[in-house]
């Protein structure tokens, strides 16, 4: 019987005579069940991995044991013990909160799941120490896999993990100090498709306003933009590039003010989902305020939610396989650790939807 608490409140039992799980004791251990079935250890193991040669009243008597009891297995400990990995493959986002990344999880989880295997997630918040130590915390729980989608400057620490055969993929940037598996997007073709396409559309002062410059997806967006500016012909290709805008609130900022210059741009190319959000969020403020004002034409990269319905231009692409081809790399890394490091790129292609057709002061 369980004794009775000094300040008189009920008693939170620990243990039950007849062996059944315990409010607040330890969980159930393969010990106890083996004791409960009259076995040894070695012979409860096998039977709870699921090993031939046990007897079939044995085997039955274990597992009612088990389940008396509410024992469950360490499945990452017995593939371990068997010599094998582990079945959970880690991923490391940049922001949970980003649909990009939950349907970079989504391909990566379908592909798994069609080699048994498992995944959880966990996200930088794209910050590089944070980075670091989920990383780390993946790595000792032994993860079978790693795929991670880099915010950090150095990944060097992870060239032990790659020596010692432990399937490392990046996605939607590569690493900085290995070489390892990488899926990224071509985010200069695509760029550099929407940048003509308001060229052609007679726009002449275009903005950029994107992520972090320290990421390597809007160095990419941002060296072709200028780039393809100046191809054409446009003095001061950077004028109005802004970068810094990590969300929504910080784009309708970075647009306001560009919008309020005194030869403002006619159109803007966005870096991202969250920015082009922030951007149409100043447009609507800037046509509720100024009725006269000529419309500003936008280009968004990534696709979301709502895009459509909005008549919203953007760079797209099939996220979903971005993840599909990181988990496909992990999973053949697997079999063969000796494969050469391979580079995916996922093509993008122009959804023309109509806030990207609207014409520019040199039009025709």
């Amino acid at each position: 019987m369980a004794q009775e608490r000094p300040d008189g409140a009920a008693p939170s039992p620990v243990a039950a005579a007849d062996g059944a799980p315990r409010r607040g004791g330890r969980r159930p251990t393969l010990a106890a069940v083996a004791e409960l079935a009259g076995v040894s250890l070695k012979t409860a193991s096998r039977v709870l991995n699921d090993e031939p040669n046990v007897a079939t009243a044995t085997r039955e008597r274990v597992r009612a044991s088990a389940q008396q009891l509410g024992f469950r297995r360490n499945a990452v400990a017995a593939d371990l013990a068997r010599g094998g990995s582990s079945r959970l493959v880690g991923f490391v986002t940049g922001d949970l909160a980003n649909p990009f990344y939950s349907a970079l999880a989504s391909g990566i989880e379908r592909e798994l799941r069609r080699h048994e295997l498992q995944l959880i997630t966990t996200s930088s918040d794209e910050e590089p120490d944070r980075e670091r130590s989920v990383t780390e915390a993946l790595v000792e729980r032994r993860v079978g896999a790693l795929v991670v989608t880099p915010t950090s400057t150095d990944h060097a620490s992870l060239q032990t993990e790659i020596d010692s055969d432990l399937p490392v993929v990046f996605v939607d940037r590569p690493a900085q100090g290995v070489e390892a598996d990488t899926v990224v997007l071509d985010n200069r073709g695509g760029v550099r498709d929407a940048v003509t396409h308001l060229l052609a559309h007679g726009h002449r002062r275009i903005a950029l306003v994107g992520d972090v410059s320290r990421l390597w997806t809007f160095q990419e967006r941002r060296d072709e933009f200028v780039a393809t500016l100046r191809d054409a012909g446009i003095e001061d290709p950077s004028r109005y590039v802004r970068d810094g805008a990590h969300d929504d609130t910080l784009a309708h900022a970075f647009v306001t003010d560009l919008l309020a210059l005194p030869e403002p741009p006619t159109a803007v190319l966005t870096a991202n989902n969250k920015i082009t959000v922030g951007a149409l969020h100043a447009l609507r403020d800037r046509a509720s305020a100024r009725p006269d004002a000529s419309p500003v034409a936008l280009v968004g990269f990534d696709d979301f939610a709502l895009a459509d319905l909005l008549d919203v231009t953007v760079v797209g692409y099939d996220a979903v396989e971005m993840g599909r081809q990181a988990a496909s790399l992990a999973v053949s890394r697997r079999e063969d650790p000796d494969l050469a490091p391979r580079m995916v790129v996922v093509p993008t292609r122009l959804v023309v939807r109509g806030t990207g057709e609207i014409a520019g002061p040199g039009s025709a």
